[in-house]
């Protein structure tokens, strides 16, 4: 999404930034797994494939897309690479064109020893702050979540929502949240500490 292609946000444990060509490598390294795959029902893509998918995603209106960043290693060391600190990417998919305050949110924690740490908890009240309350205007958002991924269940639960639906047939749960004005309040306090800063364009 253009939206969000010059920004990056900063968190206390992750850092936010738009998904360049730059980290196409390493994500496509963890797309070759199959729980991620599973994870995430996803199909292995070639790199060439990859590098397609990341062009497409920056240019399209109903999807906005972050990479995240683990913010410890990011600011350990001035000049360390964006890739070496990749943790996973959040995503927030604009796709039901009969409700447009609805935004589907999707998180992936990709990297083994980045998981546990409240990586994707941080990422996904950032994501809903900025995508929703602040830039988009979204009023309810959704995940969808395979049966057997109680982490991500969870995670979710603990951020107010609620389960709505089960599918036998793709095997998911979808959970929702609608933003009342008391959970707009609360989503605003949860991130209150981000920064929004420009971000280098990085095509």
């Amino acid at each position: 999404m253009r939206l969000n292609q010059n920004v990056s946000l900063l968190g206390k444990k992750v850092v936010l930034v738009p998904y360049t060509a730059e980290h196409v490598p390493r994500y496509h390294e963890w797309m070759k797994s199959e729980e991620l795959q599973r994870l995430t029902a996803s199909e292995p893509l070639t790199l060439e494939q990859e590098y397609a998918m990341q062009r497409s995603w920056r240019e399209d209106a109903d999807k906005c897309t972050f990479i995240v960043l683990d913010a410890a290693k990011w600011q350990a060391q001035p000049g360390t690479t964006e890739e070496s600190c990749m943790a996973g990417d959040v995503n927030l998919f604009l796709t039901d064109l009969g409700d447009p305050s609805l935004g589907e949110i999707e998180v992936m924690i990709a990297e083994p020893s980045c998981r546990g740490k409240g990586f994707g908890t941080e990422a996904a009240l950032m994501m809903m702050s900025y995508g929703g309350v602040t830039k988009l205007g979204l009023t309810k958002f959704e995940a969808k979540i395979g049966q057997g991924n109680e982490p991500s269940i969870r995670m979710f639960q603990k951020l107010h929502f609620e389960q709505v639906a089960v599918s036998s047939v793709f095997q998911e749960v979808t959970l929702r949240l609608t933003m009342s004005e008391p959970e707009r309040q609360w989503l605003l306090e949860q991130t209150s500490h981000v920064e929004e800063k420009p971000y280098r364009d990085g095509s």
